[in-house]
Order: C-alpha cells, then structure tokens, then sequence
C-alpha cells in the first residue's frame, strides 16, 4: 500500500487543499490528512472543529478509491509518519517562496528519515495563490471568499463571527 501523509494547519482548509488531496490520490492508496496541533499559536478553528470540517468535505469529493483519512499530530512530521507506516509526505507548493521552505524541509526530513519521500504538488492555476492565512484575513477584513473555501467551510467561519 502506497499511504502518504499530507500535514498542515487546514485552518481553514482551502479548495486549494482539496485539489491537492484529490490530484494526490491519483498517486497514494491511502492520504493521511494530518493536521499540526501547534500550541503556539491561536487558530480560527479548534483542532476537533478542524477535524469535523475536513471529514464533512472530504466526503463530497471524488477520491478514486483512494482512501483519506484526518487526523491529527504533534511533534516530529518524520516520527509520525514513521508510525503510521508512511512512504510518503505530501507538500503544496503555490510559489518559488513556498519551495525555499519545503524544500528545506524535505531535505532536513529525508536526513532524519531516508527512507520518507516528499512529493511536491502544485495546486491548479486558480488556487495558486489561495493560503489559509490570506483567506482568513480576507475574511476578517468582510471580503467576499466565496469560491476558495468549500461551503461548509465558509458557513463555519460565518458562525465564529
């Protein structure tokens, strides 16, 4: 079994996140959806709350008999996957920025576990400049963010305001 771990805050999760995990299920039988528990920092939505979002809009998505779970973790990325039996991590890469951090990521992870690759995956054209962070922001700000969050999510965000 080919099983891959795709880690992030998902706060929220972005269409952007969503064609990653569909385009990457062309390549893995199995995509663990790991969301980062980082206690210093002050998310939008809960780790559970994120947990909830993602299982509901995954369930939505066509997934090609590939298997998603979500789940969450702390600590090393490499000592996690390693305990689920990973072969491989999966990485989003929007611009050249993003690529300077992944790729030392990946170079610093391989290190500590060589037998863990990382896959690099572009999202399509018109998430390419989609984040978390931006979306929150837009949002926050009373932008309009209809089309880079999935519904649910953004009738989620409506209702923490």
């Amino acid at each position: 079994m080919r099983r891959a771990i795709y880690p992030g805050s998902f706060d929220p999760v972005t269409n952007g996140h969503l064609d990653i995990i569909q385009r990457g299920c062309k390549l893995f039988d199995e995509i663990i959806v790991a969301i980062l528990v980082n206690p210093d920092k002050t998310p939008f939505f809960s780790v559970e709350e994120r947990r909830e979002i993602l299982n509901g809009v995954l369930k939505d998505i066509e997934q090609g008999g590939c298997k998603v779970v979500v789940e969450s973790f702390e600590g090393l990325l490499v000592q996690y996957a390693a305990e689920r039996q990973a072969n491989a991590i999966v990485r989003g890469i929007r611009a050249i920025s993003d690529y300077e951090y992944e790729l030392q990521m990946a170079l610093m992870n391989r290190r500590l576990e060589p037998s863990l690759e990382t896959v690099f995956m572009m999202p399509a054209e018109a998430y390419s400049y989609v984040s978390s962070r931006l979306v929150k922001e837009v949002f926050q700000l009373g932008g309009n963010i209809d089309g880079l969050v999935p519904p649910l999510v953004e009738q989620r965000m409506r209702g923490k305001k």
